[in-house]
């Protein structure tokens, strides 16, 4: 049997003699920096001389960097002190003070490799990372970073329906012209489209392509209230998808970028942009002008005095780099807009031999097609837009139920309005468009929205009330300002639809308008809901005016409009085109007995569509109908009773 001898026993010695080594190899190492000869060393360490001299040239003791001298003399003070019995509140705290010098001389080491100053200061790397940069972003006003500038494109792409993507394939055209159904989203596209166009040519130019730089978003509408519609469009979606607060008006971005890192870490200054922004404004020769970018015409065929306007806005994209656009629903043959979409106006000033026709029917542009003045022009029927997407938010069949065949050409179909029979034409209606949002400066429209605002403060107002007939889905109310003073201005200030409400509702509904407003009358169509409409508002405004349709009822609203319209004692917002369609679907009719005249809205044949317009006349006739003439008899105003 194997017998254990003190041999086998001192077998861990050699492990024993390498650590022994190792420590004398470094203590040896710490006293040569600090100024010790190798015979010195070799005295107070017991080691050969040799043995020092093949350590010191092995391990390059002249070589080490100053860090790493430092960072001995650290350790070595370090182990002492940790050692050190009693263990002080003094000594915690010089080794706290040594713990973080050793710290600071790691990152001296990784800074000496990556050159990265975040490396050598922890504030500065804290003051760059990717918190950091978000909360310095959420500071500046109306900046978006790279990435959301792309979750923005990204989700422009999603958003879009087919006909939609149609007008983005064609961003690039000098000019467009587009004629669409109604609601078919043109506003909503065409706001986020300035955007989209924003975002891609900052993404470009901060990928190195500097002609791509981007430009101005200019929006004109009829009135400075419906051109801040596409500015509330932007802000809303920017706020959904980047959480970022879009301010001012215009909106001004700032577009200074702060460098970013390139693939070998060094800072990499970003292209500079000039500043850019997006400009509501009104068709106004006062206000359209001053700015250059792309601009979008909203509704250019609504729009009173076109052709002089459209000469002050073509002003603003007069470098070829601009781009113009013009989108909206039909109006009618007569309006000045129409030679501008038929090309009448651009064969009017050219030779004979020169001129060139217009393919404007429906099979040359349902898909859009270039005309020989080089615009690019599309007509977009609700039938068009169904079949491209839009069919998951629009039963056509429901629409042809709901309106005559006459109203839903024109709405939907993009056929313009023959108003030569109407009682109400385009040139009698046009002068009362006003831009409400500069020349009302008594009323607050913003205050609708907050409760307990009171947006025309404690002026009078009259209420007209047009109910839904016979279960249709129509219902309107009318909030005028009358006449300061006899033969004035009234004003339409506001134009609220109460559709899908029951009776109750439509009353509750009236009623809170009275809150914001200080009423003094109220007339109501006891048509159809209307009696139990009225019913329930007389119990709380008990000189409510009750309206029975007849004959005489109809023609002595329809004279008292249009004796309104004619004397120019009407304006409403200059952005309000359905009011205009309203007016312009009255027209006079053949009774059935076919022995005298009224007036119709049509759908179907029966009353009702025109239901904002019939709601105006209703406010209307609380005043007397001689009311502005120079010599007024003594006259009350006109009631409806049974």
């Amino acid at each position: 049997m194997h017998q254990i001898t003190p041999t086998d026993a001192d077998d861990d010695a050699p492990a024993i003699s390498r650590q022994v080594a190792r420590a004398q190899r470094r203590q040896a190492r710490s006293l040569y920096h600090r100024g010790w000869q190798l015979t010195q060393i070799a005295a107070e360490l017991g080691v050969k001389y040799g043995t020092l001299a093949a350590w010191k040239s092995r391990d390059a003791w002249d070589d080490d960097a100053p860090i790493a001298v430092v960072e001995d003399r650290l350790e070595a003070r370090l182990a002492t002190l940790l050692d050190k019995e009693p263990f002080t509140e003094g000594d915690m705290k010089r080794a706290d003070f040594m713990m973080r010098q050793l710290e600071r001389a790691a990152r001296i080491r990784k800074f000496d490799k990556t050159g990265r100053e975040g490396d050598l200061n922890p504030k500065i790397e804290k003051r760059n990372n990717e918190e950091a940069k978000a909360k310095r972003a959420d500071k500046r006003k109306n900046f978006l970073s790279r990435e959301q500038w792309q979750a923005l494109l990204d989700d422009f792409h999603d958003w879009c329906f087919d006909y939609q993507a149609e007008w983005w394939e064609q961003r690039h055209q000098r000019v467009r012209k587009i004629r669409k159904s109604r609601q078919i989203g043109a506003t909503v596209y065409f706001s986020r489209e300035s955007v989209a166009k924003v975002a891609e040519a900052i993404l470009a130019t901060l990928d190195g392509e500097m002609d791509a730089a981007p430009r101005n978003q200019i929006f004109l509408s009829a009135s400075q209230r419906q051109a801040n519609k596409f500015r509330r469009e932007i802000v809303k979606w920017v706020r959904r998808v980047t959480g970022v607060e879009l301010k001012g008006n215009p909106i001004m971005l700032d577009l200074s970028f702060p460098a970013e890192t390139d693939e070998d870490g060094e800072p990499q200054a970003l292209p500079a942009m000039d500043a850019v922004g997006f400009y509501p404004l009104s068709t106004n020769s006062a206000t359209a002008q001053g700015e250059s970018g792309d601009f979008y015409f909203d509704e250019f065929a609504w729009v009173h005095g076109f052709t002089e306007l459209n000469g002050v806005a073509s002003g603003m994209a007069t470098h070829k780099i601009y781009k113009k656009t013009y989108f909206s629903t039909p109006s009618t043959k007569t309006h000045q807009s129409y030679g501008f979409w038929s090309g009448e106006e651009w064969n009017a000033g050219r030779a004979k031999g020169e001129q060139q026709p217009f393919d404007i029917s429906h099979r040359n542009l349902r898909n859009g097609a270039i005309m020989p003045d080089g615009s690019w022009q599309q007509l977009v029927t609700i039938h068009d837009a169904v079949a491209k997407g839009l069919g998951k938010l629009v039963d056509v069949d429901e629409l042809r139920r709901e309106y005559s065949d006459e109203r839903f050409r024109n709405l939907f179909e993009c056929e313009d309005i023959d108003d030569s029979e109407s009682s109400f034409p385009y040139v009698r209606l046009a002068p009362a468009r006003v831009d409400s949002f500069y020349k009302w400066r008594d009323f607050a429209p913003a205050l609708i929205e907050i409760p307990g605002g009171r947006p025309f403060g404690d002026k009078p107002v009259w209420l007209g009330y047009d109910p839904n007939k016979q279960g249709r889905d129509d219902a309107a109310l009318a909030v005028l300002a009358p006449p300061e003073k006899p033969g004035g201005k009234f004003r339409v200030l506001e134009k609220i639809r109460l559709n899908g409400l029951d009776f109750a509702g439509q009353a509750d509904a009236i009623r809170a308008v009275c809150k914001r407003y200080n009423v003094t009358d109220i007339s109501i169509d006891t048509t159809g809901h209307g009696q139990a409409v009225w019913e329930l508002v007389s119990k709380w405004f008990p000189l409510a005016r009750k309206i029975e349709y007849s004959v005489a009822t109809k023609t002595a609203l329809v004279i008292k409009g249009q004796n309104v319209f004619r004397a120019g004692r009407i304006e409403f917002d200059a952005g309000w085109t359905d009011v205009m369609q309203a007016f312009m679907a009255i027209r006079p009719t053949l009774t059935g007995s076919q022995r005298g005249v009224t007036y119709t809205a049509r759908r179907n044949g029966e009353i009702g569509h025109a239901d904002i317009a019939w709601a105006i006349l209703h406010a209307l006739s609380n005043e007397p109908l001689d009311a502005g003439a120079e010599i007024q008899a003594p006259a009350g105003r006109v009631r409806f009773l049974n």
